[in-house]
């Protein structure tokens, strides 16, 4: 039987590539067969800025926890019971789990779905509290109710020659997309974006493609902004020890948007040289500069849980939110995981009829499975990069 290795979590900062079992069509938890899942030889396999929270200790991940949920592969084995995906076929895999049968998942809300995790809804691999499932920065995963979960790419030629842009709709591209969407982003609007790491990123590009007239990305990284400007976004380098509403004013001609979208979390740090962590400054921003009546995105995570948080309170996910700001001016609000099936197929029309380059745009960097634990560092330093682990290497460089 083949091995199998996969990046793990090891202690704050440090993550490592360990073997570990070879993936079973079985649900372990339940002591039965997955007859409706399937095994994937892993194509690519992308580092997420969720993955770095938990490397950084900022959640309760245990120390062994197998790290990867943005996942692309070639289906190698069947369950039983799996009818319309095929050994051979080219997957997409998102990031939430979902069984497709609960009240949630029939709504379309599978990034809540009540059947995957028996701790609280949603699940997603690789992550800490979120059902207990395998992570796939890995050579070899298992995905479970198969028919219902995985994209099936038309062309598998075709799909091999776009792999860096296609591996993006696992999560960080519907999660950006999401973000503008449920912003109410559409033709000729004004966006701002917080946050310039490849969600941030992904975000931008995805105002673009529903039409913003313009899209203003805010980042303390000037490489990060320098790659947002790549692809014509205008930017506001939050070092400055200026207001954000009147940076905003200097670009659109007044110090409000027509919608606002947070792709920073619960790590945000405040303005200005020196600036320290203050986890409701980007929440508090949106509020201040989106118009009445106007609506926010949150694809940043927030957590119950981070061991690492400011004050006690900040440790419970309780922020200091000005909600009563939100309120006067009736801002609407969208939170959550990112349900990716709402999006992926419509996203993947996109990229393969060359509407969006959105690998260019995150600036999507591809290096061995062996080399995770330097991706994370680089990572975490702020490199304006979306790295993109090539298990077997088989991705076109």
């Amino acid at each position: 039987m083949a091995g199998n290795k996969c990046v793990v979590y090891i202690e704050p900062g440090k993550v490592q590539v360990e073997k570990i079992e070879y993936p079973k069509l079985e649900l372990e938890a339940q002591h039965r067969k997955c007859e409706h899942g399937v095994i994937l030889r892993v194509i690519a396999t992308n580092i997420c800025g969720s993955d770095q929270h938990m490397v950084r200790g900022r959640t309760t991940a245990p120390k062994g926890q197998t790290l990867g949920h943005e996942i692309t592969g070639e289906v190698i084995e069947t369950g039983r019971d799996v009818e319309f995906i095929k050994v051979g076929d080219i997957v997409s895999v998102p990031f939430n789990i979902a069984c497709g049968r609960c009240r949630m998942c029939k709504t379309g809300h599978t990034g809540v779905c009540l059947n995957v995790n028996p701790a609280r809804p949603g699940a997603a691999y690789g992550y800490v509290d979120m059902g207990g499932w395998i992570g796939g920065q890995a050579e070899y995963v298992m995905v479970p109710y198969a028919d219902w979960n995985l994209l099936k790419f038309p062309d598998k030629q075709q799909a091999m020659e776009k792999m860096k842009d296609l591996t993006m709709l696992s999560d960080i591209f519907p999660t950006g997309y999401h973000g503008a969407f449920s912003a109410g982003v559409t033709t000729g609007s004004t966006v701002y974006v917080a946050g310039a790491g490849p969600v941030g990123l992904a975000c931008a590009a995805s105002c673009q493609l529903l039409g913003a007239a313009v899209v203003i990305v805010g980042d303390m990284n000037p490489e990060r902004l320098a790659q947002a400007k790549s692809f014509g976004c205008e930017t506001v380098d939050l070092r400055k020890d200026a207001e954000l509403p009147d940076m905003i004013a200097q670009i659109v001609g007044e110090p409000i948007v027509d919608a606002a979208v947070d792709c920073v979390g619960f790590e945000a740090r405040g303005h200005g040289q020196g600036a320290t962590e203050a986890p409701a400054t980007v929440l508090n921003d949106v509020m201040t500069i989106t118009r009445a009546a106007g609506r926010v995105g949150i694809p940043g995570l927030y957590v119950t849980g981070d061991p690492g948080g400011i004050d006690e309170s900040a440790k419970k996910g309780r922020l200091g939110v000005d909600i009563g700001l939100g309120w006067a001016k009736s801002l609407s609000f969208t939170t959550g995981q990112t349900p990716v099936m709402r999006y992926h197929r419509q996203l993947m029309m996109a990229i393969l009829n060359d509407k969006i380059q959105i690998a260019k745009a995150v600036n999507a960097t591809v290096i061995p499975l062996s080399e995770a634990p330097k991706g994370y560092q680089d990572f975490d330093k702020g490199v304006a990069k979306k790295f993109v682990l090539d298990p077997h290497g088989l991705i076109k460089k």
